[in-house]
């Protein structure tokens, strides 16, 4: 499951200036998450966004939390 998540985020060096984007729309991973944080929620941006689907935004969380996992872990082996 969290493969078939993952796999929602794309990295294409022609859109969002090769940040981490939903599918290859122009939808920021950093984005989607400061509206999050921001206290808006998935149906809130749903509803903003009807292009984008429940599962996108929950890529973008795991996309969070394994990135910190993978920070997290280079600097215990770096200690």
């Amino acid at each position: 499951m969290n493969q078939s998540l993952l796999s929602r985020i794309t990295i294409n060096p022609n859109i969002g200036h090769g940040k981490p984007t939903i599918r290859n729309k122009r939808y920021l991973v950093e984005s989607m998450l400061e509206y999050l944080a921001g206290g808006d929620t998935i149906d809130d941006l749903l509803q903003t966004f009807p292009d984008l689907e429940r599962e996108d935004l929950q890529a973008c969380l795991l996309f969070a939390v394994e990135t910190i996992h993978l920070k997290s872990a280079n600097l215990a082996a770096a200690a």
